[in-house]
This record gives structure tokens, C-alpha cells and sequence, in this order.
């Protein structure tokens, strides 16, 4: 029965799995999900399937219900307060999900290859490995699988097995447990640096939409290294470091040099994150508005000679704004177009989250 019922619940969580990438573009536009970020799984609601449950035949026997009543005829004389709905409700199942079966249902939709760590670097750290089976241990460790066989072998060699009342009585001698040994486990190390514009022109909507792509974007990294820092960074006409929670908080309202934002970052790497040692991601996202031309080129003379070189990646996201010029991206395209090190979407709704993430990681990086 316990196998049969494993059997069930594994073709269950395949139904899931296969709603959710159904509706992948849906659920990566969810901001619902971002409350529940930190945790090891979240729940999301998945339209369109019912718990597994106990059916029953049709009841061909008279009961209540039966009667000489026609299909529309009233409940009462009075007619009642009008007909009832006809149709079914939609089923919305609330199933909980670890972040790293998302990240991996994302990595196969999008078909994103498996990140390749850059550097020499290492952290190694310890981890228990269960390598074998032993006589004695705690009942926590007791392999149930191989103890019920022990149990069954001996009951049918001696005799004492009834197939009518197949009931499995655990002696002492029965039980093995699994054991285990200390192992060495080596962790790539990574370090994601977030900036973002918050001057006047990025207002709450372009912040939920660079809220939901970091999400997503953090998911999938952490999904590929052990270790992982994050960083963030907000500017306007000046660039300062911020703790997650005030970077999708804040808001400015003055102009934009995003220079400013790029030399912090420059020099939070040179500071701390030597590229032999670490595989670091730089992404920024604004809304394309810039406080000059010659700020904007600042900003690529700056990727190609100092950052670029110390980067697995730089993405750039420029998410829609009625108030910003959008031009940061064809300035990005005019002078950096041939590094392959640079990498760059444009958001303008929810639904072209989708895209983006497949636009960064694509190659791999």
C-alpha cells in the first residue's frame, strides 16, 4: 500500500510539473511568489487540478432526489430565489514547490544550458555522504526497505508467514541502518552585483518588473552554485550600496548618471571579489535615461577596459518608462556590440520576463 500510495503521489507531482510548464510565461509574471523568496519551497496556486480523491459509482438505488419531478421544475411553490449555476467551479490547488524544482522546470522550458563556474577558486566545505548499511545506528537511519525484506526472508524461511494475515513483525536482528562518512564537497563561488536606476522616471511599475526578473535571475543561479553572495546597488546622479529590502523599496527623485552606479562596482570588485577566485555577474536595469551622451559612453569605456574582464557576464535590462529616453541600450549596442561579454533585453510587461531570462542565460555563462 505505502508503494502504491509513493507511486501516486510521484504521478501527481509530474501533473504539477507539467501544469506549471504549461503556464511557465504565466507564473514567471507571478509577483505573489516574491513574498515567499528566502524559503526552501513556496506555494503557488495551479488552476486546473484536483487533489487526489476517492471517486464512488452511481447509485442506481431510489434516495433522496428521486421522485416525479421534472429537470427545471421549482423547489418550492414560490419558485425560490432563481436557478442555481450549471456549470463547474475552477479548481485553483495550492501545491507546494521547492525554489529548485522551479529553477530546474525553467532551466528545461527555456532549454538553458548548465553554467559552467569560472576560476580556480573553491570553497570546500564538509557534508555528510551515506555510503553503506550497518548493523546498529539510530532508528532515525534505519533503512526501512531493507529491514522489512530481512523481516519477510526470515518469517517465510521459518515458517511463520501467513499469506491471509501478512502481517511484518520487526525483531532486533532485522534492522539495518545507513551509515555514513564525512566527504569534502568543493563549491563554486559566485557573487551577483544588482544595480538599478531609482531616479524620478522609475517609478513602482518598472520596480516590480526588475523585482521579478532578480527573482528569477537568483533562482536560477543559485540553482547552478553552492556559494553565492549578492550585492545591491542604487543611483540616481550618485551611486551608494543598499541591503536587499531598501534596493526594491526605494525611490529618488533627481536625475541619472549611471557612471556613478558602474564605478561602485568597479570598485566593490576590486575590493573583494578577485576574479580568480570568484565567478561574478553584473546586472543592471533602468529605464534607458541618462543624465548626457558622454556619461553614456563613460559607462562603456568603463565595461570594456575595467569590468568586463573581471565578468562571466554583464546583463543590462532596460524595462519600459513613459518618462525615460530609453537610449542607454542603442549606446550599449553602438559601441558593444562585438563582446560577447555583454548581454541586453528590454521589459516592457510581465510576459517579456520570459524572454529575458532566456536572453541571459542562453549561452550559458
Amino acid at each position: 500500500m505505502a508503494l502504491q500510495i509513493n507511486k501516486d503521489h510521484q504521478r501527481f507531482r509530474k501533473i504539477v510539473k507539467g501544469k506549471i510548464r504549461s503556464d511557465l510565461r504565466k507564473f514567471l509574471s507571478r509577483g505573489e511568489l516574491l513574498g515567499r523568496e528566502g524559503k526552501r519551497t513556496i506555494s503557488i496556486p495551479v488552476p486546473g487540478i484536483d487533489t487526489p480523491h476517492f471517486r464512488y459509482g452511481d447509485n442506481d438505488d431510489s434516495g433522496v432526489g428521486s421522485g416525479d419531478g421534472k429537470p427545471g421544475d421549482a423547489v418550492d411553490g414560490e419558485g425560490g430565489l432563481g436557478p442555481g449555476g450549471t456549470q463547474e467551479g475552477n479548481h485553483i490547488l495550492e501545491v507546494e514547490v521547492s525554489l529548485d524544482e522551479l529553477a530546474d522546470i525553467l532551466g528545461e522550458e527555456l532549454q538553458l544550458p548548465k553554467i559552467e563556474p569560472k576560476g580556480k577558486h573553491r570553497i570546500t566545505s564538509e557534508r555528510d555522504r551515506y555510503s553503506g548499511i550497518r548493523q546498529s545506528g539510530p532508528e532515525s537511519l534505519r533503512h526501512f526497505r531493507r529491514t522489512f525484506r530481512r523481516a519477510l526472508r526470515r518469517q517465510i524461511m521459518s515458517g511463520i508467514y501467513n499469506p491471509d494475515d501478512p502481517r511484518i513483525i520487526f525483531e532486533r536482528r532485522d534492522k539495518v541502518f545507513r551509515s555514513w562518512k564525512n566527504v569534502l564537497s568543493p563549491q563554486s563561488n559566485a557573487v551577483i552585483i544588482y544595480m538599478m536606476d531609482v531616479s524620478g522616471s522609475m517609478g513602482d511599475e518598472q520596480k516590480e518588473l526588475v523585482r521579478l526578473e532578480a527573482f528569477w535571475i537568483d533562482a536560477w543561479l543559485r540553482r547552478n552554485y553552492q556559494g553565492i553572495e549578492s550585492r545591491y546597488i542604487v543611483h540616481d546622479v550618485r551611486a551608494s550600496e543598499v541591503d536587499r529590502e531598501t534596493f526594491f523599496r526605494i525611490r529618488e527623485d533627481g536625475g541619472t548618471r549611471i557612471s556613478s552606479a558602474f564605478r561602485l562596482a568597479r570598485d566593490l570588485i576590486d575590493r573583494h571579489y578577485a576574479p580568480s577566485e570568484w565567478n561574478i555577474y553584473l546586472f543592471h536595469f533602468s529605464d534607458g535615461d541618462n543624465s548626457s551622451e558622454s556619461d553614456s559612453r563613460e559607462c562603456c569605456t568603463m565595461l570594456h577596459e575595467n569590468l568586463l574582464p573581471s565578468l562571466n557576464m554583464f546583463g543590462y535590462c532596460q524595462v519600459a518608462s513613459a518618462y525615460g529616453s530609453g537610449n542607454f541600450i542603442n549606446v550599449l549596442h553602438e559601441h558593444l556590440s562585438d563582446d560577447e561579454g555583454v548581454i541586453t533585453s528590454r521589459v516592457n510587461t510581465k510576459d517579456d520576463i520570459y524572454d529575458s531570462i532566456k536572453i541571459f542565460f542562453s549561452p550559458g555563462r
